[in-house]
């Protein structure tokens, strides 16, 4: 697969009138196919397969990791998005994951084309579904190269997308937690499922 889109490189740099002939042009279609095969790696992974053992504690609380860093790809014009996620959530029963598991979660999902509004509802039902959380809250901030290059957003400039479920998506004392663990406000309009 990685020789046909390797060919498939080669003829659209042709196309563009790209010579793949000048110095140091020859191996970029291969140097770009394998880029490409390494960014789009989560695309037949599967979310409750990266969880290993899920703990039990007495711990009552939420449980939040912030500032998760991801670099994925816009579907729409290939070109790289990135930033961070934050991720809280209120387990059931006590049910908590590795700590090092949601930054496996986040890269599940960011390594395939990708939008981040769908990122980061997939994020969220992951979290609902394999964790079976009560509760869950994920932030998404990010930069996306293609608005940037071609112009039609300032630099520093940051788009921003927030997913509430369960116990953290209605008013509240949970909430209002949450929303302090991220920096927040508790004015903030969501959608329950």
């Amino acid at each position: 697969m990685k020789e046909q889109a390797s060919e498939g490189i080669a003829q659209f740099l042709t196309a563009l009138g790209i010579d793949l002939k000048a110095a140091a042009m020859e191996k970029t279609p291969n140097r770009v196919a394998s880029l490409y095969e390494e960014l789009f790696a989560g695309m037949n992974v599967q979310s409750a397969d990266i969880w290993g053992e899920i703990f039990p504690t007495e711990y009552k609380g939420l449980v939040a990791v912030t500032d998760i860093p991801f670099y994925s790809v816009c579907e729409h014009h290939l070109m790289p998005f990135f930033g961070t996620v934050d991720i809280v959530y209120q387990p059931k029963e006590g049910r908590v994951a590795g700590l090092s598991k949601l930054s496996d979660l986040v890269n599940v999902f960011a390594r395939r084309p990708q939008l981040q509004e769908r990122m980061t509802r997939q994020i969220a039902t992951a979290l609902e579904t394999d964790l079976l959380a009560e509760g869950v809250v994920v932030r998404i901030k990010a930069t996306h190269l293609c608005m940037l290059i071609k112009g039609e957003l300032q630099q520093g400039t940051a788009v921003v997308t927030m997913e509430c479920r369960g116990v953290l998506s209605k008013t509240g004392q949970l909430r209002e937690e949450a929303m302090a663990i991220l920096g927040g406000t508790t004015d903030v309009q969501t959608t329950q499922l």
